[in-house]
């Protein structure tokens, strides 16, 4: 299941598959470079699935709640930690209104909950507000060594 991205040279809407949302790709039109996501995207299951069995990088997972106070207070963290590790890991959001299988598969009981995946197996999880450098700093533990 692909995530669709306008290009912002040309306005072209382009398919980029799962394991290339980290990844600098072109355009399908005018050939400008799509750079790698850098905020967090809001999943369902399928794409969830998708997503953390087939990137190359960690994955950030934010389960959340639009009445949650304390989810609203963490977003502007997680959008930071997207930005500042786009390219090197991947963030997710998960709206546990709309996706409680989501929830319920990883045990999620407290929101805002985030999760880092690795490979994906869960490296982390832990519920409460986080600063983005910590979960930058989670992220980078998570990255896979290269040879």
């Amino acid at each position: 299941m692909p995530v669709v991205r306008a290009c912002s040279h040309c306005g072209q809407k382009n398919r980029i598959p799962a394991k290339n949302l980290t990844s600098s790709v072109r355009c399908g039109v005018c050939k400008s470079p799509l750079t790698p996501i850098a905020e967090p995207l809001e999943v369902d299951e399928m794409l969830f699935d998708e997503v953390i069995h087939h990137v190359p990088v960690p994955v950030l997972v934010d389960f959340w709640a639009e009445w949650c106070g304390p989810c609203r207070m963490a977003a502007p963290e997680v959008a930071r930690a997207a930005a500042d590790m786009a390219g090197k890991a991947l963030v997710l959001k998960v709206d546990t209104e709309r996706h409680p299988e989501l929830a319920a598969r990883f045990n999620v009981r407290g929101i805002p909950n985030f999760m880092i995946l690795s490979g994906g197996h869960v490296v982390r999880q832990q519920a409460g507000l986080v600063q983005h450098d910590q979960l930058e700093k989670w992220l980078t533990a998570a990255a896979p060594v290269s040879p």
